[in-house]
C-alpha cells in the first residue's frame, strides 16, 4: 500500500494503549485544535458546518478547486477488509478528530476498543466508522449497520459492548437482547469528518446536500439512504463517498468512490444505484478485495471496452463508465479467484446489456480479422527481396495492391478474348 495514503480507521495493533491510529501527516489540512468545532449541539448542517470559511476560499484551498483535485490514481487505494461496521452517533459538528478515542464519547471509545481487543479472535476483518445518528428518528444514536450483512441492530450501549462483540463479530452469530432487522436497498456514505480533515469537511456536506436534492426529485425516499460518516481513510481523495447495496441475487458490494463532486451525484444515482454500473473514473476499490485484485478487475473492465489507460482512472484520464454486469463474462475470473461472488458485479444482468456486450464481441472480431489481413499484407511486403522490399512497402503502386483474385480474374479476361478470336477466325474461314 501506498506510503502517502492515509491510515483508514482499521484495526492495526498500536504500541501506546489507544486503539486509534495517528492522527494524518497532512496536518496543513486539519483544524485548530481551538476551533469551536466539537462544542456545537445543533443537527448536522451543510450550510454551517464551517461556517467561518468563506465559500471560494475555502473551494479552492480545500474543496472541489483545490489544486490537488484529481491528481492521484484512485484504484486500489481501500485496504482489504471483509465487514464493515458503522456506530450511529451524534453528528460531524460534535465529531472530535478522533471520536473513537475521544474520552467523553464512552461508547464509540468502548466499541472500537473491544474490537480492537478481540480482532485475532474474528474471522473477517472487519473495520468501524461512525456515522451520523439522532434520537427519534429512522437512525438513532447506539443504533449499529452491519455490512455485508445487511443487518441493523437498535440501540446499542455502552454497558451491551462486549456481549455485542462476542456474540455478533466474533462468534458471527445473534445479540439475544436486540432483533437484527434487515437493510433494504443502498446505503451512501459521505464522508465529512471536518475535525478530522478540512477536506471532507468542505467536500461533504455539500455531496450530501445534492444527494439528499436528487433522492427526494426521483422519488427514492426509503430506496435510497445518504449520511455523512466520520474519517474513512484517503482524505486527499474528498469528496470520499461509499455505497453499499444489494444485487438480484442478494448479494451485497461495498464499493469506494473518490474524488466526487455534487455533479457527479446525478451519474452515481442513475448509473451505479440504478444501473449497476461502476463508475471507473472515481471508483478508489471495493470491500473484499486487496489493492492487486481492485486493479485487476478494472483492468479487466476497461479490457471489455478496449480501454488502454488503466494507471490512469482519475476524472481526467478516463470519460467512460463501464458496466460491471455488462462485463461478467470477462470478470467471472477474476471474481472466483478472489472468492467473492460480488466482485466488480453490483446488480443482476440485463437482456440490454448482454445485447451490447454481444454486439462489442462482434465488433472485436471484425476488428481482430481487419487487423491480421492487414499484417499478412505487410508482411508480404516486407517478405521481398533485399532493398526493393524497402522501395515497394514505401510507396503505393499497383503491384502493392495485387491480389491472388485480381490474377484469376485477368487469366480469365485473356482467355476470353482469346477464344472471341478463334471464334472469329474460324467464322471467316466458313464464308
Amino acid at each position: 500500500m501506498a506510503s502517502n495514503r492515509d491510515e483508514p480507521l482499521s484495526f492495526i495493533t498500536q504500541t501506546s494503549s489507544s486503539p486509534i491510529p495517528v492522527l494524518d501527516t497532512d496536518t496543513n489540512y486539519l483544524l485548530d485544535p481551538n476551533s469551536q468545532i466539537g462544542s456545537a449541539s445543533n443537527s448536522f448542517q451543510s450550510e454551517g458546518l464551517l461556517a467561518s470559511d468563506s465559500g471560494n476560499n475555502s473551494d479552492f484551498e480545500f474543496g472541489f478547486l483545490r489544486s490537488e483535485f484529481g491528481q492521484c490514481l484512485l484504484v486500489g487505494t481501500v485496504d482489504k477488509y471483509d465487514r464493515h461496521v458503522f456506530l450511529c452517533y451524534k453528528n460531524p459538528m460534535v465529531w472530535p478528530p478522533h471520536i473513537e478515542a475521544a474520552e467523553f464519547d464512552r461508547l464509540p471509545r468502548l466499541l472500537s476498543a473491544t474490537m480492537n481487543a478481540r480482532k485475532p479472535e474474528m474471522k473477517k476483518q472487519t473495520r468501524l466508522t461512525i456515522c451520523e445518528g439522532h434520537d427519534g428518528t429512522e437512525t438513532s444514536n447506539g443504533d449499529v449497520l452491519i455490512f455485508p450483512e445487511m443487518i441493523r441492530y437498535r440501540r446499542l450501549t455502552h454497558f451491551d459492548v462486549d456481549t455485542f462483540v462476542e456474540e455478533v463479530l466474533v462468534k458471527d452469530g445473534e445479540w439475544l437482547p436486540g432483533t437484527p432487522e434487515m437493510l433494504k436497498g443502498s446505503y451512501i456514505f459521505v464522508c465529512s469528518h471536518a475535525s478530522r480533515d478540512r477536506r471532507c469537511g468542505v467536500c461533504g456536506p455539500s455531496i450530501i446536500t445534492r444527494f439528499k436534492e436528487e433522492i427526494e426529485v426521483r422519488g427514492l425516499q426509503g430506496k435510497v439512504s445518504v449520511s455523512p460518516c466520520s474519517h474513512v481513510g484517503g482524505s486527499k481523495y474528498a469528496g470520499n463517498v461509499i455505497i453499499f447495496g444489494s444485487n438480484v441475487n442478494g448479494e451485497t458490494s461495498g464499493h469506494w468512490y473518490g474524488y466526487v463532486t455534487p455533479d457527479d451525484v446525478p451519474m452515481l444515482l442513475e448509473q451505479h444505484i440504478g444501473k449497476g454500473e461502476i463508475i471507473d473514473e472515481l471508483w478508489r476499490g471495493q470491500m473484499g478485495l486487496s489493492e492487486e485484485e481492485q486493479k485487476k478487475c478494472l483492468e479487466q473492465r476497461l479490457q471489455v471496452k478496449g480501454g488502454t489507460n488503466v494507471g490512469k482512472n482519475t476524472k481526467e484520464a478516463s470519460d467512460t463508465s463501464i458496466s460491471v454486469n455488462g462485463s461478467h463474462m470477462d470478470n467471472i475470473a477474476c471474481c472466483q479467484a478472489n472468492g467473492d461472488s460480488g466482485c466488480c458485479q453490483n446488480d443482476g444482468l440485463t437482456s440490454k446489456m448482454m445485447d451490447k456486450h454481444d454486439h462489442n464481441e462482434v465488433d472485436e472480431k471484425v476488428t481482430a480479422e481487419k487487423t491480421m489481413r492487414t499484417k499478412k499484407q505487410i508482411s508480404r511486403c516486407n517478405s521481398s527481396k533485399g532493398g526493393s522490399s524497402r522501395k515497394v512497402c514505401s510507396m503505393p503502386t499497383w503491384f502493392e495492391s495485387w491480389e491472388r483474385e485480381d490474377t484469376y480474374a485477368a487469366v480469365s479476361v485473356l482467355c476470353a478474348a482469346v477464344s472471341v478470336a478463334i471464334a472469329y477466325h474460324c467464322y471467316k474461314q466458313l464464308r
